[in-house]
């Protein structure tokens, strides 16, 4: 049996030494599991390998018939070593016979032996494979040896990691790390994008696992838990964050861990045990993340983030790295693979290779999504675990049209996608060819198609698309990507360029959008049990008069001598529209009286989301100037759906009778008072959803500047008088025969309408 501490270091010595020799692949694992016995007083170690069909390969052997090497094997799930590997959990059996799961393996001649210890071999909490020791003798086998073995199995994880073992699986299915994957997600961002992984906080690949002095090595890590803890500290104190809202919860449970003794006693234990500072980390970590990723607590899971998060935070330290990809891994294709990223975060990849995003976490309407379309690059959210399962430079495929990626993905898959993006080039080509040709119908009526935008690298595509102009500047998009709060100058330059950009083509300035879900970090905000229907928006601003007078003098400033339009988010009732007028017009009669120059004119509109303005059409018409549908929000609230919620996000259709008759009786309503409304959100940019549209009386349109193109193709194609006569009898019939999905597509494929 070992011999207390200096049994782990001793076994790691002579490992280290086999690591060393210039040896094949299957020589320096026989060699490994030969040391492992001798060192456990073990009569059986033997290593099996998860391949890419689940099924674990016994790979070497000490002990076992070694005819069987190669030859046996376990699917995940079965028997005591495929337990294992399902659970991510260590097994320490006396009589491994009298376990429910053990399963017999003839060929191995195991039969004889009963004490049984079986560790998962991991990396970032996977299981790769397993590590298993044997005797004859029934005990249980010491906390210390139990300790060593799962020490051990960091060096065949490394192994496994580095490809070292690729080829020597018998039936040729490759290694599970090598694995294809194809995860499904929620499309947050149209497009497809090929190129390789850059994950957004890349993880330090401990290659020197083996110590030489255990007290440097302590020596080292109390140095850089030091750094830690003060750069945390330095966050926290300087007022760089709120003092309150997530920004800072999250920086506390950092602060909370960094000083957490039993993390740090079990990363020295380790060191003493023979591994480097950086062996240590990530050794402990892996063990936190197999144990806590089995709890089904939601608060317990999501500390497993933070732990991540730290001890990657902690390896760069120790390697001197500083955070962010380094600049090499921007050379080449690339997608950015991140839990969740901030928008000026995603800002800093920004450059020619960026291919595309994928987020464990977002939403359609996550900050940095926005700004991902704004660089017109495909988004793929909601995909649980997904930075674990990616390695820097994998190969890597996002669709955003069906909210999947394909990861280390076939020769095939490759294939096929390389083969869409050259058609969705080609397409795009034909759309360019529209671009200077206006926007009218078969039957000859004029719709306007606007695009969204919200950023400055927004502004080329008004012309480049094709667009009548802007029918959406989100002006919130330069307070999220700002480290401070825009100075009332800044924003001025910012409102300024945008009409430059735009030249005679009108804008639609939307005021500031924040508050609820929407939070600044230096902003303080309040913890709202439901926040998409809390204190934001233009109640925010009422209340925060300020805010809303700072942002008003900068457009009406920046817009001198020009038109402007003012567009109010979120109101509710009539009466907001009146106090907000109140507020622009002393803005107005304030720059006048000190002589500065004033829009030539100027219109106040209120975007339709909330429900009850439903009900308030004609005294709200009487207060505006226009009005535009936000039919993102709308639809949210309407559906009483989270569209964040991935169990909701395709529960319910957008295109379905109840929401197209409400959407019908908006169009009435403002004909009422000859206001034609305007519709931006999601559904405008979708051709078969803007062919709805087109159908229930919208003229004007505002989406993303990328489906100008086959929108403005679909409309060329269509009469709208002949498909409103239908689509308006269409959405009357009741629930319970052909969707008006169905009916749409239908009814463009036979009138040869491109969708």
């Amino acid at each position: 049996m070992m011999d207390g501490a200096a049994g782990p270091r001793t076994l790691l010595k002579r490992l280290r030494e086999v690591m060393a020799e210039d040896l094949s692949a299957q020589d320096r694992l026989d060699k490994i599991v030969k040391h492992i016995a001798q060192n456990m007083v073990a009569e059986v170690c033997s290593v099996y390998v998860l391949r890419s069909d689940a099924v674990l390969e016994l790979f070497a052997t000490e002990g076992l018939n070694p005819q069987s090497v190669h030859e046996a094997s376990l699917r995940v799930g079965q028997g005591l070593v495929g337990t294992i590997a399902a659970t991510a959990r260590t097994l320490n059996l006396e009589d491994a016979q009298a376990h429910p799961a053990f399963a017999y393996l003839p060929e191995t001649g195991e039969e004889i032996y009963h004490s049984f210890l079986g560790v998962p071999i991991l990396r970032s909490g996977r299981a790769l494979g397993v590590l298993v020791v044997q005797n004859q003798t029934k005990r249980i086998y010491r906390e210390d040896e139990v300790e060593a073995l799962e020490t051990t199995a960091m060096v065949l994880a490394e192994m496994i990691a580095s490809g070292e073992l690729e080829g020597l699986e018998k039936q040729g299915a490759g290694l599970d790390l090598s694995r294809p994957l194809s995860l499904q997600g929620a499309a947050l961002a149209d497009g497809i994008g090929l190129g390789h992984v850059v994950l957004h906080e890349p993880r330090v690949v401990v290659t020197n696992l083996f110590n030489e002095d255990a007290e440097i090595e302590s020596q080292r890590l109390q140095k850089a838990l030091r750094s830690l803890r003060i750069s945390i500290d330095d966050m926290l104190d300087s007022g760089q964050v709120a003092t309150d809202g997530e920004h800072r919860e999250v920086l506390e449970a950092y602060r909370m861990f960094a000083y957490d003794r039993g993390w740090v006693r079990r990363m020295d234990e380790q060191i003493q045990n023979g591994l480097t500072a950086e062996a240590a980390v990530e050794k402990v970590q892996s063990d936190n993340r197999a144990r806590m990723m089995r709890q089904s607590d939601p608060y317990l899971r999501e500390r497993l983030h933070d732990f991540d998060d730290l001890a990657y935070r902690l390896l760069r330290e120790l390697a001197g790295r500083p955070h962010g990809p380094l600049s090499d891994a921007l050379d080449h294709d690339y997608v950015v693979v991140a839990r969740n990223m901030g928008a000026a975060e995603l800002l800093d990849y920004n450059g020619p290779n960026l291919r595309g995003l994928v987020l464990e976490e977002g939403t359609p309407t996550s900050h940095v999504v926005i700004v991902a379309r704004a660089l017109g690059i495909p988004v793929v959210g909601q995909l649980h675990n997904v930075v674990s399962l990616a390695e820097n430079n994998n190969a890597i495929i996002v669709d955003g049209e069906e909210g999947e990626i394909f990861l280390r993905p076939s020769e095939e898959v490759e294939a096929s996608y390389a083969e869409k993006v050259r058609f969705r080039a080609k397409r795009r080509e034909v759309y360019e060819k529209l671009t200077d040709k206006a926007a009218v119908s078969k039957d000859g009526q004029s719709i306007q198609l606007l695009m969204n935008a919200g950023l400055l690298m927004d502004l080329p595509n008004v012309h480049q698309s094709g667009a009548d102009g802007i029918g959406l500047f989100r002006t919130e998009l330069q307070f999220m990507v700002s480290s401070r709060f825009p100075r009332p100058g800044e924003q001025e330059e910012l409102y300024s360029k945008v009409l430059d950009a735009a030249g005679d083509k009108p804008v639609t300035f939307r005021t500031l959008d924040v508050g609820g879900d929407k939070v600044l970090p230096y902003m303080k905000s309040l913890h709202e049990e439901n926040p998409a229907l809390g204190w934001r928006a233009v109640r925010l601003a009422l209340d925060r008069p300020a805010l809303i007078r700072s942002q008003v003098r900068a457009l009406l400033r920046a817009a001198s001598g020009r038109h402007l339009r003012l567009m109010v988010p979120m109101v509710t009732e009539t009466r907001e529209m009146t106090q907000v007028r109140e507020i622009v017009n002393r803005e107005v009669e304030l720059l006048s009286r000190f002589g500065h120059r004033v829009p030539i004119s100027l219109q106040l509109g209120a975007m339709i989301e909330v429900p009850s303005l439903l009900f308030q059409m004609d005294d709200l018409l009487n207060s505006v100037d226009f009005v535009s549908v936000g039919s993102n929000d709308l639809f949210q609230f309407i559906m009483a759906s989270d569209r964040a919620n991935p169990k909701l996000a395709k529960r319910f259709d957008p295109l379905n009778r109840g929401f197209l008759r409400v959407l019908r009786h908006i169009v009435v309503g403002c004909e009422r008072h000859g206001k034609p409304p305007t519709l931006c959100g999601e559904i405008a940019g979708k051709p078969l959803s803007a062919l709805a549209l087109l159908g229930l009386g919208y003229r004007s349109v505002s989406m993303a500047g990328a489906a100008i193109g086959p929108v403005k193709a679909l409309l060329f194609e269509t009469d709208i008088a002949r498909l409103q006569e239908r689509l308006l009898e269409e959405i009357q019939k009741p629930y319970g025969g052909q969707t008006i999905r169905e009916f749409l597509t239908d009814y463009a494929a036979a009138n040869g309408i491109p969708y």
